[in-house]
């Protein structure tokens, strides 16, 4: 009897110890956000407003076929530009690249200083055929109408490419001078991958020898209600986008007629193949650039959701569950699979010989081409299923420790003062990418507030930026331009 009474103050003095432990964790959790300094950036509305409207009706479409590139209209917005914005050709150092990447250089006053890089892309998507009519204003008509700019490019990416120039501009007027090179870097194919753009301005300045501190791309936004028990908005800079490859699983053998199947068909069997695949998934693990998401959010979490983080030492294994649960958070702590192509069979009652599927996959940083492929055989089980991979793994993880990430913090809190600002994994991908070969750090950071809706209408219908949006983005430029130079 007394034994039992001892073991029970036992364990109530080791519960009260842990209470005490993880109750002090997430009282003593510093916050990770830089005070605000409100901008006093002031810009010409109508101006401004007028040049992204005008950018929007240049029809700069890229496609998989280069050869519908309608490059007169890549000629007449770069013309465009530079009528927009003599200043800007006048005081800095202007290259093209390829006939079409634009290279800016505004050169700074101490050489001792490695540059950094402003890039964005001027190409944009096609309008999917038989959606014309489902637009509420043309989506080359760059239309002002209600406080919101429509057309495509007002969210990817002529806002960026806009919004830099207009911030560049703006301080050149106000007589600023950096200390640092500043590099402003446009593309014109980033939708169908970069290899003619930012590949080329890349080389072309690699063998020119130079090194960026970072560059800094379109990416990560900021967003509200994306981070359960946080209440402010949550503006996210990618330091690492994940690699995109794609799996193809292919079985041949005889086919014949339906009348007489085998028990396990080609289509069968390659089905059997997926949904071993979406059954098993890849782990989930809370690391790297998802696991600095939270190390930057959980101090302005409610006390709830902040002793959870506080104490992920012991919660991680229900935190990882929980993430799990939804595809977006999932995302970010594992590699995916995603089924896309099935190409089996052309006769209804004619076996197939063949049949092919293909999945795509998004690598978490540290996940090996080699390493996904051997874990897909291992699945499945089936030697007769040939599995090849092509793609790339995740780009290098970015620092969020030195000046370079704490400036683009900065930069977004005095513009957004009420946002928590950090460090997230993207799951698309970007020209940052390239940028990775001459640059200690590639950020990626759409200095606008967006909802899910707008997220939809990226590559879809109804592309739209509202002004006061727009006007923000031009004032992050030009506060990330004077932090990077501070």
């Amino acid at each position: 009897m007394e034994k039992g009474k001892l073991a029970l103050k036992l364990l109530g003095g080791i519960a009260l110890v842990f209470l005490i432990v993880t109750v002090f964790n997430s009282l003593v959790i510093k916050s990770k956000q830089p005070v605000p300094h409100p901008t006093n950036i002031v810009i010409n509305k109508d101006e401004a407003v007028q040049h992204l409207s005008k950018a929007i009706t240049y029809k700069t479409v890229s496609y998989q076929d280069r050869s519908k590139f309608d490059f007169k209209e890549f000629e007449k917005f770069i013309a465009f530009l530079h009528e927009t914005f003599p200043n800007v050709y006048e005081r800095l150092e202007f290259e093209k690249v390829n006939d079409y990447a634009l290279v800016f250089k505004w050169k700074g006053s101490d050489a001792s200083k490695n540059p950094i890089g402003l890039t964005s892309h001027y190409d944009v998507v096609p309008v999917l055929s038989g959606t014309e009519s489902k637009w509420e204003q043309d989506p080359f008509s760059g239309a002002v109408v209600d406080g919101k700019i429509w057309g495509r490019g007002t969210l990817d990416d002529k806002i960026g490419v806009i919004g830099i120039l207009q911030a560049v501009d703006y301080l050149l007027s106000e007589g600023f001078k950096p200390e640092r090179d500043i590099y402003l870097m446009f593309g014109f194919d980033e939708e169908i991958g970069g290899d003619e753009g930012a590949n080329a301005i890349v080389d072309t300045l690699k063998d020119r020898g130079i090194t960026f501190d970072y560059v800094l791309d379109e990416g990560g936004a900021i967003v509200e209600n994306m981070v359960p028990g946080v209440s402010q908005p949550v503006g996210v800079v990618g330091i690492s986008e994940k690699g995109s490859a794609t799996a193809k699983l292919t079985i041949e053998g005889s086919g014949g007629h339906s009348s007489q199947p085998k028990d396990h068909t080609n289509i069968g069997r390659i089905s059997s193949a997926i949904a071993k695949l979406e059954e098993t998934q890849f782990n989930g693990d809370l690391r790297g650039p998802g696991e600095d998401l939270f190390e930057f959010v959980a101090p302005e979490m409610s006390f709830g959701m902040k002793y959870v983080f506080a104490n992920k030492g012991i919660f991680e294994p229900l935190i990882e569950k929980i993430l799990l649960r939804q595809p977006a958070s999932a995302a970010l702590i594992r590699t995916t699979i995603a089924p896309t192509i099935f190409q089996a069979g052309e006769q209804y009652n004619a076996l197939p010989e063949k049949a092919t599927a293909f999945i795509n996959l998004r690598l978490m940083p540290g996940d090996s081409l080699a390493g996904v492929k051997s874990f897909i055989e291992k699945t499945i089980d089936d030697d007769d299923i040939k599995v090849t991979i092509t793609g790339n793994e995740a780009s290098k993880v970015s620092s969020i420790k030195g000046w370079q990430f704490t400036s683009i913090q900065q930069a977004a809190r005095n513009v957004y003062g009420n946002a928590v600002v950090a460090p997230y994994l993207m799951f698309a991908g970007s020209d940052a990418r390239q940028y990775d070969r001459i640059s200690s750090n590639t950020y990626r950071f759409l200095p606008v507030q967006i909802t899910s809706e707008d997220l939809n209408r990226m590559h879809g219908t109804n592309e739209q930026i509202s002004v006061e949006n727009y006007l923000r983005a031009i004032q992050f430029y030009a506060e990330v331009i004077k932090e990077a130079n501070s």
